[in-house]
């Protein structure tokens, strides 16, 4: 959430059974449908490109995104992914990997970057320019590459993901998906317009988005108490996070409990079972910090964001939820 260019560098009784199977157990193939071309289709091939910058003027202020896309000249999905406070669009593509990790796996990724010193996306309004920005990104991409505009996802860290919380009660008719990392929002009046699939991530041991709530920014400046301090033992059903996700839940019209599977001592899917279209899932990690999950970037930057546990890859688990989804006809 909060990294710096210096830290870079250091329900009817009688409804239709309802799925409960948390992300980890669920199928990877292609979601059913027949893509949707952007104009980019009707261009020749695209090269691969990394980290490619593309300047857009929105609203009277000069923005970019960086792209990084796989060769290719079939419609491919797109996965928008936004960075945290402090962090930058440059410093996310790092910690994430996202960009690299799509490059193998056949899909575009686009790295938006916020505005202000330092660098933020304004999350506190439904009114907020940020989401004209983020359409334009999303029209730029589809003009100058081939891309399935039924397959569009969006993910982020932190206020990365209260911005992709914003983007699930305002954007559900452009995003098929939505996979919140480190900081899943309900926004006030949040009204999608449709069933949405929303899987999020959040360590118990953030110690700057704590997991039952409350925010603490001293590590930013190497003080206590910071990820150094003691935390507050995790509620998994308390406060904070777990009900934010109870809330989503609610929201759309899932069952009030959960179904819980243990992945090894670390890791909890929890799954609520949902209507037909709908999903809540929340990967709970015990002992993980405020970084990505499964991130090389986020291990050297513990100081700041606090532990990073084995056996969680945030790239592959939302890669396998989000081929599950695509954009109703």
């Amino acid at each position: 959430m909060f990294l710096t260019a210096s830290t870079a560098c250091a329900s009817d009784d009688d409804a239709a059974p309802r799925d409960p199977t948390p992300t980890s157990s669920t199928s990877t193939a292609p979601a059913e449908g027949e893509p949707v071309a952007s104009p980019g289709c009707e261009a020749d091939a695209a090269v691969q490109v990394v980290k490619e910058r593309h300047d857009l003027a929105v609203g009277g202020e000069e923005r970019f995104y960086l792209l990084t896309a796989p060769e290719g000249r079939d419609p491919q999905p797109l996965i928008v992914d936004l960075h945290g406070f402090m962090e930058g669009a440059e410093i996310h593509t790092v910690q994430s990997a996202l960009g690299e990790y799509g490059l193998g796996q056949g899909f575009v990724t686009a790295f938006p970057h916020g505005t202000g010193d330092p660098v933020r996306w304004r999350v506190d309004q439904t009114s907020s320019p940020d989401l004209a920005f983020l359409d334009a990104v999303l029209d730029d991409v589809g003009a100058d590459r081939c891309i399935d505009t039924s397959r569009i996802y969006a993910t982020g860290l932190s206020m990365g993901a209260m911005m992709t919380s914003l983007l699930a009660c305002t954007r559900a008719d452009r995003f098929a998906a939505f996979a919140p990392v480190n900081g899943l929002q309900l926004p006030e009046g949040c009204d999608p317009g449709r069933p949405i699939p929303l899987l999020t991530f959040h360590g118990t041991a953030d110690p700057i988005l704590l997991f039952n709530g409350g925010v603490d920014t001293s590590s930013f400046a190497g003080g206590e108490p910071g990820p150094g301090a003691e935390l507050p033992e995790a509620d998994l059903d308390g406060e904070g996070y777990p009900a934010t996700a109870r809330d989503w839940a609610a929201l759309q019209d899932c069952d009030a409990e959960p179904v819980d599977t243990e992945d090894g001592a670390t890791i909890v899917d929890r799954a609520w079972p949902c209507p037909e279209g709908a999903a809540v899932e929340f990967v709970i990690i015990r002992g993980q910090g405020h970084g990505w999950p499964g991130s090389e970037f986020a291990k050297n930057i513990a100081a700041i964001v606090g532990p990073s546990v084995e056996g969680i890859d945030a790239n592959e688990r939302m890669w396998e939820f989000f081929q599950r989804y695509h954009l109703p006809a």
